[in-house]
């Protein structure tokens, strides 16, 4: 930390998270967000910077992502730019945790010696711990456990949406598909009692939350634990009965364990979304067989058929890997035909990445990458279609959408505002609250417009608000800005997804991006979780 030498005796030790990776990693920054501010320290702010005059966060904090196979050039890049920062300034300490951290140990401080801790997956609890520690000794601290020590859900929490939460149900997975490196970093699946869930919703929901996401790495998986194969469709069930709870939606659920009593939850529980994010891969039976996804072309198919059957309205995502080991140019036509058959709302495309440590990455017959290169982008282009089709459905249609924050990024510009529909689309709207009692609506607030246009990735609504109504949601976004303009910190805004996954531009597989819990605001890029 830079200070002048009248300012050292006042100052604050000052945090930032830079996360990479899936809606767990977000989850989890969350709490090491909450843990770090627990311990003292608060988020490295231009307010912050200006108030204290210092250039850098004494601490900044890694949590890591192990999917792609550029991950740890990404990671050992960022560490290498921050090197000479922490050479000028002996006193800021940098820390690595999450899955890339729990894969590569030890290496990390041989790769990078002036990390000062390295935590693990199952530990991120111990975080405020070993910063002390690796302060006081003067050496790195590494801990990592093969084992969850504290659900991570028990730990103090930051959230960064005053609306919407994620909630934590299961961690870990108990598949063992051939491109994953998951089970291997986060441990066979540990499910949380249906109680301890419901209780941590209804206190969410008090503090202002309307809308939450249930998470795990296969949440209709959750209760092989301790027993109960429907305890994910009681789950849901339950949630209804939570009054002041508005939305809930779920990430990310296995075909190969979806069941009726699932759809039917859903279907006849009023607050839980019509949209439904099932992993596909491949439209290939013989790609499944060898990627060890227990499902086939047919049974995927028909839970789609007989969601929308229930829920007509349901739209429905995916996620689909090209260029598994082995795919042929048969494999990849039947992908495509899925994909023009379950007429996809939107689909997160992926170059498969060879991961150190998967069964796959040792298969014969690995696909060239000018092979894969154009397969991708002949996916895409059927993807964009079938997407754009099924939004064009959308136009004349009047939706009911919870107002978000910073999720249209031309919304200055255009004079318009954005929501998310039940259904999960977004829909850019036009400010013009003629017709109402209202004349602005806050983030976590509702309104129903009139889809006017469609594009492949969003919907817009030109013409007056039909309808708008405050919320609770509304008043604690508002609180929270009150309460943060009154200690000096400020809000940064553009926290589009937190709480509420949201679809995003298909991506090569180079763009493994960060998402960075920086200045107060989260942004996220989907990988990991939607894997499954």
């Amino acid at each position: 930390m830079t200070a002048t030498p009248e300012a050292t005796e006042s100052v604050v030790r000052t945090y930032e998270v830079r996360t990479y990776g899936c809606q767990m990693n977000v989850h989890d920054s969350e709490r090491l967000t909450g843990l770090l501010e627990d311990a003292g320290y608060v988020p490295f702010t231009s307010e912050v910077e200006r108030a204290q005059r210092i250039e850098h966060p004494d601490v900044v904090v890694f949590n890591t992502c192990a999917v792609r196979e550029n991950a740890d050039n990404k990671l050992y890049g960022n560490l290498s730019h921050l090197a000479p920062i922490k050479a000028a300034n002996p006193g800021m300490q940098i820390a690595v945790g999450g899955c890339l951290a729990q894969k590569d140990r030890s290496t990390i401080t041989d790769k990078a010696p002036y990390v000062d801790v390295v935590f693990g997956t199952h530990n991120i609890g111990s975080l405020p711990v070993l910063l002390e520690r690796a302060r006081v000794g003067e050496e790195a601290q590494v801990e990592i456990l093969e084992s969850l020590e504290v659900f991570p859900s028990t730990l103090p929490t930051k959230r960064q949406s005053a609306y919407a939460a994620w909630v934590s149900i299961s961690v870990g997975c108990n598949n063992t598909c051939t491109f994953c490196i998951v089970p291997a970093l986060r441990g066979k699946e540990k499910d949380r009692r249906p109680g301890e869930i419901l209780a941590e919703i209804e206190a969410l929901v008090a503090d202002g939350v309307s809308e939450v996401t249930l998470l795990g790495q296969n949440v209709n998986a959750y209760g092989v634990e301790f027993g109960d194969r429907q305890a994910f469709s009681k789950l849901l069930r339950a949630c209804g009965d939570i009054e002041g709870l508005e939305r809930v939606r779920f990430t990310s659920p296995h075909p190969a364990e979806f069941t009726d009593d699932v759809i039917e939850a859903m279907a006849e529980t009023p607050n839980v979304m019509p949209s439904l994010h099932m992993p596909l891969q491949s439209g290939s039976d013989k790609v499944l067989k060898d990627m060890r996804r227990s499902y086939r072309q047919s049974k995927f198919l028909g839970i789609i058929e007989r969601v929308r059957a229930a829920m007509p309205e349901a739209a429905i995502t995916t996620d689909i890997i090209v260029g598994f080991p082995g795919e042929t140019e048969e494999d990849f036509q039947a992908t495509l035909d899925v994909v023009r058959q379950a007429r996809f709302a939107n689909a997160f495309t992926f170059q498969y990445s060879k991961r150190p440590g998967t069964p796959a990455a040792t298969l014969e017959d690995q696909i060239s990458p000018e092979v894969v290169k154009d397969r991708y982008q002949r996916l895409v282009d059927v993807v964009n279609d079938v997407a754009w089709t099924e939004a064009k459905k959308q136009v004349g249609r009047r939706v009911e959408l919870m107002v978000s924050e910073g999720e249209g990024r031309k919304d200055e510009a255009t004079l318009r505002l954005s929501g998310r529909g039940p259904d999960n689309r977004l829909v850019h709207f036009e400010a013009d609250f003629s017709g109402v009692e209202l004349d602005a609506v806050r983030p976590g607030d509702v309104v129903e417009v009139e889809i006017t246009y469609a594009a492949p990735h969003h919907l817009v609504a030109d013409g007056p608000v039909l309808a708008a109504r405050r919320t609770r949601s509304g008043d604690a976004w508002e609180g929270r800005l009150a309460q943060s303009a009154g200690s000096g910190t400020g809000v940064t805004l553009g926290m589009p997804a937190v709480g509420v996954p949201a679809p995003l531009p298909d991506a090569p597989p180079a763009a493994d991006l960060p998402v960075v819990v920086a200045l107060g605001a989260l942004s996220c890029q989907f990988w990991l979780l939607r894997t499954h």
